[in-house]
């Protein structure tokens, strides 16, 4: 794949941020600080000890921003969205190996708090998606009805759903059975 382990899960977990949102058509992802200590946990999100309610307040608002990315409709869009969510970030840089994980960079600077920690490492994240010139894989389903947003790292670039178990299924379901209806005419 294009992106390194860091970069594929830093953008696994802004997509489960951004499907939280209700907007995404759901429930609320994050509906206190407990679900938001949860998040960071099943992400092994680092150097992260509490957790409050104004926190949680400040991660709900990333969200929506985040969002803007995935709906760019070109490279420089999406860039320039990416641009304006880094640009008032206390970005720090430095190696680190924590927790089983070799060498890798983190980019937040110590003792930030839950929100500017996720806005910089899904920053970063997007960051090298556009950079490497794969913004394309940045999407919302295709699911008429779905509002939830994916990042195709497959090979081909075939990835059109948020799950393939869901919207997939149900859309071919309903193709299958209008097929059916057409021929039986």
């Amino acid at each position: 794949m294009t992106f390194s382990h860091d970069t594929e899960h830093a953008l696994e977990a802004v997509v489960d941020l951004v499907n939280g949102d209700p907007v995404a058509g759901g429930t609320e992802g994050l509906p206190d600080v407990g679900a938001l200590r949860s998040f960071i946990d099943s992400f092994k999100i680092s150097d992260l000890p509490t957790v409050t309610e104004s926190d949680l307040q400040a991660v709900r608002a990333l969200r929506p921003r985040l969002r803007q990315v995935f709906e760019a409709g070109d490279t420089a869009t999406a860039a320039e969205l990416v641009n304006e969510l880094l640009s008032g970030a206390r970005v720090c840089p430095r190696l680190t190996n924590h927790d089983g994980y070799d060498w890798h960079i983190h980019y937040f600077a110590p003792g930030s708090r839950p929100a500017e920690h996720l806005l910089i490492d899904a920053g970063m994240a997007l960051s090298f998606v556009v950079v490497a010139g794969e913004q394309e894989r940045l999407q919302v389903c295709s699911a008429p009805d779905c509002e939830r947003v994916l990042v195709d790292l497959s090979r081909n670039r075939s990835k059109r759903y948020c799950d393939s178990r869901t919207c997939g299924n149900r859309l071919h379901v309903a193709a299958y059975r209008e097929r059916q209806r057409a021929a039986a005419v």
